[in-house]
């Protein structure tokens, strides 16, 4: 059984995604981020940086493994399914390129354009300018690499759309809504929105509240 240590927020929705594709056997323990949960001795001990999503995976060969990180959790349960990442070759690195230019450039940029944008009690306009077209940019870099492949990490669906999923739901909605500029005219993300929201691991991982977990049942 794997712990998932988890909130629902766009990382946390990766490790959610991600268990209910590969079906592997997990139970879900709240991590009340607005509680300050994450900031306990027992989460830390796990997540030593204070962030979701963390995962132990009790049936671990050679013993329990624990990992923090959600692009770390992704590769993991690739590896540890046989499933969502190629397992060696060109097509491996393509996708791991992929989600780790998710990990390292929308996830932050998205992240801080909410906050200034929305949550700051005061907003100062050349940051939020800043965050903005920055955020752009890489949802243009996302519309053309879907232009061009049928997935974000190549031909088939597997982490680095997982990856990218909740956080392009989130630009296109609440982010588009209170950052104007943000959104502009992405028929190839529109598309790759539609068909990955559409399978159905993806419904119920987006589901609000989330799923407590699986007996392994794909």
């Amino acid at each position: 059984m794997i712990r998932l240590l988890n909130a629902p927020t766009p990382n946390g929705r990766k490790a959610f995604i991600m268990l209910e594709e590969t079906g592997l056997p997990y139970r879900l323990e709240k991590i009340d981020i607005g509680k300050g949960d994450q900031f306990k001795a027992g989460f830390l001990a796990v997540s030593p940086n204070n962030k979701i999503p963390a995962i132990i995976d009790q049936d671990a060969e050679g013993g329990p493994v624990a990992l923090f990180e959600s692009g770390a959790i992704l590769v993991y349960l690739a590896d540890k399914s046989g499933r969502f990442l190629p397992a060696s070759g060109v097509a491996r690195y393509e996708a791991l390129a992929w989600t780790f230019w998710q990990v390292g450039g929308p996830g932050p940029m998205f992240g801080q354009l909410g906050y200034f944008a929305g949550r700051a009690p005061e907003k100062h306009a050349p940051t939020i300018a800043r965050f903005v077209e920055e955020s752009h940019r890489l949802l243009g870099v996302m519309e053309a690499r879907l232009a061009a492949s049928a997935f974000v990490g190549g031909r088939d669906y597997g982490i680095a759309d997982i990856a990218c999923y909740a956080w392009t739901v989130a630009a296109a909605t609440r982010l588009r809504d209170m950052a104007p500029g943000l959104w502009g005219d992405f028929p190839a993300i529109a598309a790759w929105l539609k068909t990955v929201g559409a399978r159905p691991a993806v419904v119920r991982a987006m589901a609000d509240p989330p799923p407590e977990g699986s007996q392994g049942v794909a």
